[in-house]
């Protein structure tokens, strides 16, 4: 083969199709140039070629980078979480899984609920609540502003006033067209702002960090302290619709110590009817 110099007529004919017909190469073609623009002195001068092919690297990995990055988030942070709470507002029903991982000593309330539910609204699944010290898993379903629970000492369903166990009304968590859930709060978040990102295995999301006025934690959980701030982090996929959410602060009153729920939601694959027992 015939070695073929960057200044010859040859060497453009050659290359340059092959450079304009894959554009992701562009960078390492402009960095190409840059390195060999004076080859008599890479080939005299060790010094000066280490340097130049330094700059060269660093010129390839910035490009490739910025090349390859997308644009990056699309819109501000406030943006995005509006175009998050869109997607699951409009949804027919939506899968709900909220959770703590514990709970003050001696402190009755919510420990878990996982299950489905629509914007009628109305909340099918399973619950776990802490009273006693002891937990206490449930069937629950709440639909027309009322709750019934079977647990295992119970073979049928029966009526439950969430407040009695510190829980708050699962369906209200979901919320109405009208009266929005929990995705109210994406569009209440004071000062929200983008926190880089978070890998979670080969997944990473876009966190968004801010706080939640107490009151709008209040109105749906009301053993909330309705003065006091909790802070949020978001955690948005790569299609810009919510993995989860870290919502920590007095759940459970001032004087109680703080507590972090983790609430995951997204569509559920087809409409959920739920019916009282």
């Amino acid at each position: 083969p015939v070695a073929l110099r960057w200044n010859s007529p040859l060497w453009w004919t050659s290359v340059t199709p092959r450079v304009f017909r894959w554009p992701s190469r562009w960078p390492q073609f402009l960095a190409v140039q840059i390195f060999c623009s004076a080859p008599e002195s890479c080939q005299t001068d060790p010094v000066l070629t280490s340097r130049r092919l330094l700059g060269t690297l660093l010129l390839i990995f910035g490009l490739t980078i910025s090349a390859c990055s997308g644009g990056g988030d699309s819109g501000s942070a406030t943006e995005q979480l509006q175009s998050a709470a869109k997607t699951l507002t409009d949804a027919e029903a939506i899968e709900l899984d909220l959770s703590a991982t514990s709970l003050p000593a001696g402190q009755r309330g919510l420990l878990s609920a996982i299950g489905v539910g629509n914007h009628s609204p109305a909340f099918q699944g399973e619950v776990k609540a802490v009273a006693g010290g002891v937990t206490i898993g449930a069937e629950v379903i709440a639909v027309d502003g009322k709750v019934w629970a079977k647990t295992g000492f119970s073979p049928t369903f029966l009526p439950l006033d969430p407040k009695q166990l510190g829980a708050p009304d699962p369906a209200k968590l979901i919320g109405t067209a009208d009266e929005p859930g929990f995705t109210a709060w994406f569009g209440l978040t004071e000062s929200p702002k983008s926190d880089g990102k978070s890998r979670d295995g080969e997944n990473v999301y876009t966190k968004i960090t801010g706080k939640i006025p107490g009151e709008q934690i209040k109105r749906l959980l009301p053993s909330a302290d309705a003065k006091t701030e909790f802070a949020v982090v978001y955690r948005l996929n790569e299609d810009g619709q919510l993995h989860d959410m870290k919502v920590t602060g007095p759940f459970y009153g001032a004087d109680v110590d703080d507590v972090a729920y983790t609430l995951k939601a997204k569509p559920a694959a087809e409409a959920v009817t739920v019916e009282a027992p």
